[in-house]
């Protein structure tokens, strides 16, 4: 008897975290299926849950695992947490990448970066164009999100089709790209749609979305009567929040700098692949340098308080000349990201000590949200009218309220957080979990969140560190020479003294007639555990102890 085929669904990252997106699905017999991938993207780490680590991704080994039947990846639009782990996926597996211009264009230079060769990354058009990935049809349908020529795709495999919304709004009057055809989608749903898998990122906003085009006559009335130098600071990925920035700046006698490397690339690549049209001339920072202070507009990145961020710098004084001062406006365009709140109320903290005006848009007046709001997600599901809902892009919290929204609105929903598998053919969700960990890019090596080297850095961070040197005696009257050292434990007149506890060691185990240990790892064990005892009763830590055995 033949084993039917199946389609199945699998989130690696993004269904649980805001960020990290990767997606699979799979067709074919059990055991068998042949898969696309939709999105491979990172998140940025913090000094307080991972210090010293410089991305996070999800871990794809399972994969690697099934390399020989993996036929594609597909790009949805060109944000760092939906493309920054292209480049390491691209190493693991020899498969094409499909995205629209602005996307590929982005993604060849990052890839180029890592000596891998840009013509894997293929461009394609939007709907009705259809690309071949193995048993799959995929297409791209335009929609409005904060970066340009952003896209939901159609999956057609075995007699289903599913729409991946990735990250979309319902937006009449984007300012940039096609607006949201409420005709087109209710074509593309007419055949019927199996499985909507559906951003979950603004499910709690009760109210529906703005458009981009709103914010517009807010900048041209906040630049209109702002005195001194302004700055303002948004994703730079979205070209429509720069565009209208910077017009509004013209309008009103202002010339526009752009600062930081992010802000000049997406400008450059707009500009270039014919999304960014009308954009005005920006200047030089030289050249601003010699205009009134009334006179300029930095267009800055920052906008989630990064500290190499221009934004950031601006903060702690001058960047590239210029700097912000007391009479000076700073404008956030953007909404903080869950988990970003301190980094950016320390920079606003650093403008306000400088006597700069700090405006955010606590009021909704300067920001508008890439995403759908609750109630545009209740009407996509009535143009899609899918036959089940499946609620991704969003932290843990979101997927279960997405998942209610859409039983409320009497469909049926499941709830798939990373690892977990949905057949969509049976419409049931597996028990069998799947591994659906985090990598960490740690310099230049990748290795997995459960290596424990993240921990020992935040123990180390917690706790401090004493490295003990020390030379046994040769006879049992022979004194030890031992050296301690101290990092990030106090040691002034109140705290620890470093040769105090060396002259502890040496005289525990040097003195006639001390029972030495028999092996080094005996010793090292007894010297580990002398020193936490001295520490802690000095100071209250246990520190993390290295002891150093030489041998002459």
């Amino acid at each position: 008897m033949a084993v039917q085929p199946r389609l199945i669904y699998l989130p690696l990252g993004g269904a649980g975290e805001i960020g990290m997106n990767m997606y699979a699905y799979g067709f074919g017999p059990k055991g068998r299926e042949r898969f696309i991938i939709v999105d491979a993207g990172v998140m940025f780490p913090d000094m307080e849950t991972t210090p010293g680590v410089d991305l996070i991704m999800p871990d794809f080994d399972w994969l690697c695992e099934r390399r020989n039947r993996v036929e594609a990846l597909f790009l949805t639009h060109a944000h760092e947490d939906h493309v920054g782990a292209v480049p390491f996926v691209l190493e693991e597996l020899d498969i094409p990448v499909f995205a629209r211009r602005f996307t590929a264009e982005l993604t060849k230079r990052k890839i180029a970066e890592f000596d891998l060769n840009p013509s894997r990354i293929k461009e394609v058009r939007p709907t009705p164009q259809k690309i071949k990935a193995g048993p799959f049809s995929v297409e791209f349908i335009p929609v409005s999100h904060s970066v340009p020529e952003s896209s939901s795709l159609l999956l057609e495999v075995g007699g289903n089709r599913v729409i991946h919304t990735g990250d979309l709004k319902l937006d009449c009057d984007p300012v940039l790209g096609s607006p949201f055809d409420s005709v087109h989608w209710s074509r593309l749903a007419e055949p019927g749609v199996r499985a909507l898998i559906c951003d979950s990122t603004n499910v709690f906003s009760l109210r529906e979305g703005r458009p981009e085009a709103s914010v517009g006559p807010a900048f041209a009335d906040l630049l209109a009567k702002t005195k001194g130098a302004m700055a303002a600071t948004t994703f730079a990925s979205n070209l429509a929040r720069l565009k209208q920035l910077a017009d509004a700046a013209k309008a009103c006698g202002r010339s526009v700098v752009l600062l930081g490397r992010a802000m000049d690339r997406m400008v450059e690549v707009g500009r270039a692949t014919g999304v960014l049209d009308g954009f005005p001339t920006t200047i030089s920072t030289e050249e601003a340098r010699n205009l009134p202070r009334n006179k300029i507009l930095l267009l800055t990145t920052g906008s989630q308080g990064e500290p190499r961020s221009a934004t950031a710098q601006l903060a702690r004084g001058k960047f590239r000349g210029l700097e912000l001062v007391a009479g000076d406006t700073l404008l956030f365009s953007s909404k903080t990201i869950p988990g970003n709140e301190r980094s950016v109320a320390r920079v606003m903290n650093r403008y306000a000590e400088r006597g700069v005006r700090v405006i955010d848009d606590g009021a909704e007046i300067y920001h508008v949200s890439g995403h759908a709001n609750r109630p545009d997600l209740a009407q996509l599901y009535r143009l899609v009218r899918p036959e089940c809902v499946v609620p991704m892009h969003g932290e843990y919290r979101h997927l279960v309220e997405h998942v209610q929204l859409a039983g409320d609105a009497g469909l049926t929903s499941f709830l798939v957080p990373n690892g977990t598998r949905l057949d969509i053919s049976a419409m049931q969700v597996e028990d069998e979990a799947v591994h659906a960990g985090r990598l960490y890019l740690d310099g230049t090596e990748l290795i997995g969140s459960d290596s424990g080297v993240v921990r020992k850095r935040q123990k180390l961070a917690r706790m401090g560190l004493a490295c003990v040197s020390i030379v046994p005696g040769r006879g049992s009257s022979s004194r030890c020479l031992t050296e301690v050292r101290l990092f990030g434990l106090p040691s002034d007149r109140n705290g620890l003294d470093e040769a105090e506890i060396a002259a502890e060691v040496a005289g525990a185990f040097g003195q006639t007639g001390v029972r030495r240990p028999a092996t080094d790892k005996d010793l090292r064990k007894r010297i580990e555990s002398l020193v936490k005892q001295l520490v802690r009763t000095k100071i209250g830590k246990t520190p993390e102890v290295v002891v150093i055995v030489h041998r002459t």
